[in-house]
């Protein structure tokens, strides 16, 4: 198993992308293709699997299928579309990156995946002989995690929240427009269930205190949804920017990196207005 920084930007620790046994857990964005393809050293990946489709995660999964055209992708069917014609993603996403010229500068370009290659999960399968799929919304409705039986290591995503390490702060990305507060308690509920040994996390690195790692994920998620309750955007973002120096010191804006305080507000503030409208 290695865990292989995207460096992103530059930035260490901020974006991580897991292999095992040749397969790609989130192969990150196409802007850090070059960086994945040099710890790679020229080996083609076994597979790709996907916990879901932001372009954080899947953003390189169109460029590394066209230069392998035979190469598996495993992800959500309700992301498989969106792999395949991702006109909508990326026009909706680039609302939050001033256009689709900043999503590009940001993440890369976004190419996509023929619907040969795509393989859908819906949970409760097993693939590739060792992965266990389940499904786990709550950051995003097309989000699974994958229980790597040989090594009891669970690969989250985004549903066990960012810790940069060497920080124990935990903080949920509770980004639109899929944020949902029920969904993820209960995706979190059932990672627990699996008692793996430890979480492979995205944002960022393996994390073995798994119990008091995955309470205090579910914890962000609810703190995160009253501090939108009681405040406006520019308030939440002050309030959360004290928690996470607070809590995370010099490593705070790679947190901001890995989840920007105004995405959290907006999706933190959907999820509100859906249930008050309810």
């Amino acid at each position: 198993m290695r865990a292989i920084d995207a460096l992103h930007d530059g930035d260490e620790q901020v974006i991580c992308i897991w292999e095992v046994d040749g397969v790609l857990i989130d192969p990150g964005p196409q802007s850090s293709e070059e960086t994945l393809l040099a710890a790679l050293g020229g080996e083609r990946p076994r597979a790709i699997l996907l916990t879901h489709i932001h372009f954080d995660h899947a953003g390189a999964t169109g460029a590394l299928v066209r230069r392998w055209p035979d190469l598996p992708v495993h992800v959500h069917e309700r992301g498989l579309p969106h792999m395949a014609r991702p006109e909508r993603l990326v026009a909706s996403a680039a609302r939050l990156y001033g256009g689709e010229d900043g999503l590009r500068r940001t993440w890369g370009d976004v190419i996509p995946v023929p619907e040969a290659n795509l393989h859908p999960l819906r949970g409760g399968e097993t693939v590739l002989g060792d992965f266990r799929v389940e499904y786990t919304p709550g950051h995003a409705v097309h989000h699974v995690s994958f229980l790597h039986a040989p090594t009891a290591t669970a690969f989250v995503g985004d549903v066990a929240g960012v810790r940069i390490p060497p920080a124990a702060h935990v903080m949920a990305p509770t980004v639109p427009p899929d944020f949902d507060v029920e969904a993820w308690d209960a995706a979190i509920a059932l990672v627990e269930g699996w008692r793996p040994d430890a979480l492979a996390l995205t944002h960022f690195g393996r994390v073995d205190d798994v119990g008091p790692h995955l309470r205090a994920a579910r914890a962000s998620v609810h703190e995160i949804v009253a501090l939108a309750a009681r405040h406006g955007a520019e308030a939440f973002a002050a309030g959360l920017y004290d928690r996470i120096e607070h809590g995370a010191g010099d490593t705070a804006p790679r947190y901001a990196a890995a989840a920007p305080r105004e995405q959290l507000y907006l999706g933190a503030r959907r999820y509100l207005d859906k249930r008050a409208a309810a």
